[in-house]
């Protein structure tokens, strides 16, 4: 496209930040809220653009807010590391999903800061210290459960490639956050920010202004296509949902199980979510442009339960709480303070609505879901009755879950729209924030349990 003066001018690829959600009613919330709009100009500001993961995230202020304000201080304030290395490993670890969204966005990013080009043709050409951090960013990703203090040794004592424990407590937060990002961006289909490589073109929009590729791409509501027939045939099940809740609050007030009942239902849910199938299981190949940001394409999530029982973490024993967060203040100070805020916001958020109904507590579900995740990750909570999981998450929510969590590359619009069908996108949106946080903080509890383990 050509303006009056001869220049190309870009126009965006996709239709606005994400294909699962119309544009429309992202930049509602944005043009109504005031609180937002102020809290894009500061983010506009500080980084120069507003990437579209705010842009969705817009739904929900209070925690764009404080993931904003976490982003700023892991890239951009003083800290262990230099900044370029910040934003390579953010690219290492994105890559690990095959998520060329944040790849891309932190291969400019890195270049603005005077990173090397070099290093991007391949891990193998960044520094041996760099490519040392491969079997973490491999491990942390797909099966936490398995890094040993033996993996933190080998770190920390590598004689001039070592790193030291606070530049190590950084590496792991970046890693983590952008593991849980990349779940995010998938799960909420967005779509690449036009600065980026694919997220612009230069050719006019189709005449009709809606072509077949829209369709392809799910961007369009199945109301939109298909009339509201399928959506009458949903009525009710937000209220089968809160009915449920309202009968376990009943028979929580009437008896409590026992501890050994309580163990063996953690057990079961934790054998049965290891045997949710997703139901986009064919292989995804990475493509080279991201595979060689790191080691071992191969080693992934989906056939390890076939053969291994994962551990269980009882949080009694390694909490955030009462362990990791003190950890991480201490050799990255301030920072934990702000990852806490970041957890509590995501956990207690709640607009005490469901769907179209008001003044509803929200509590019992939302514990149902961070509880399901942790659980996936071998993570038990003593007090926790893990019989409710099965009465609140359905089928299709769990497939879903386990996608955005484990692979979040196989996330597709189909399953998407799939869960939850009569909740509004703002809560499908708040759903991600809540795996996105519960996944970040079951692998940090894995890395600062091997670097507990290694300090004593």
């Amino acid at each position: 496209m050509f303006g009056d003066v001869g220049v190309r001018i870009p126009r965006p690829v996709g239709n606005g930040p994400s294909r699962f959600i119309l544009e429309k009613e992202i930049l509602q919330v944005s043009k109504l809220d005031e609180r937002i709009q102020s809290i894009f100009e500061d983010a506009f500001a500080v980084l120069g653009r507003l990437d579209n993961i705010s842009l969705v995230m817009g739904f929900h202020p209070h925690y764009l807010e404080s993931f904003l304000k976490t982003q700023h201080y892991l890239l951009q304030m003083d800290g262990p590391l230099s900044l370029h290395c910040r934003h390579y490993i953010g690219i290492m670890a994105a890559a690990r999903h095959q998520c060329t969204y944040l790849v891309n966005l932190h291969v400019n990013d890195f270049l603005q800061v005077g990173g090397d080009p070099k290093w991007l043709n391949g891990l193998e050409e960044a520094p041996q210290k760099l490519q040392a951090l491969g079997e973490l960013n491999k491990i942390l990703a797909h099966r936490p459960w398995l890094l040993t203090k033996e993996h933190i040794e080998r770190l920390l004592k590598a004689e001039e490639h070592s790193w030291s424990l606070a530049e190590l407590i950084h590496v792991v937060v970046l890693l983590t956050l952008y593991h849980s990002l990349a779940s995010f961006t998938f799960g909420c289909g967005i779509n690449p920010d036009i600065h980026t490589d694919g997220g612009h073109t230069f050719r006019p929009p189709s005449l009709s202004g809606y072509c077949v590729c829209d369709i392809a791409n799910g961007n369009g509501t199945l109301e939109e296509m298909f009339g509201n027939q399928q959506v009458s045939e949903l009525s009710g099940e937000v209220e089968v949902l809160m009915e449920k809740m309202k009968q376990l609050q009943e028979c929580h007030d009437e008896e409590e199980a026992s501890q050994e009942e309580m163990a063996t239902r953690f057990e079961r849910e934790k054998t049965e979510s290891m045997l949710v199938v997703t139901s986009e299981d064919e292989e995804c190949v990475p493509s080279r442009d991201v595979s060689r940001h790191f080691e071992d394409p191969s080693y992934g999530y989906k056939d390890f339960y076939r053969r291994e029982h994962v551990p269980t973490l009882r949080v009694q024993d390694y909490s955030w709480e009462d362990h990791g967060f003190s950890l991480v203040n201490r050799l990255y100070p301030d920072f934990g303070q702000l990852l806490d805020e970041k957890f509590q916001i995501a956990y207690n958020l709640t607009y005490n609505t469901m769907a179209t109904h008001q003044g509803v507590d929200t509590s019992m579900l939302r514990r149902a879901i961070w509880n399901y995740i942790h659980c996936m990750f071998g993570i038990r909570y003593d007090d926790y009755d893990y019989g409710e999981i099965n009465q609140l998450l359905d089928r299709s929510f769990k497939v879903y879950i386990k996608t955005m969590v484990r692979t979040p590359e196989k996330i597709t619009k189909r399953m998407y729209d799939s869960f939850w069908r009569q909740f509004q996108h703002s809560e499908k949106v708040h759903v991600n924030l809540l795996l996105m946080e519960a996944r970040m903080q079951a692998e940090l509890l894995y890395a600062l349990r091997a670097i507990t383990r290694y300090m004593t």
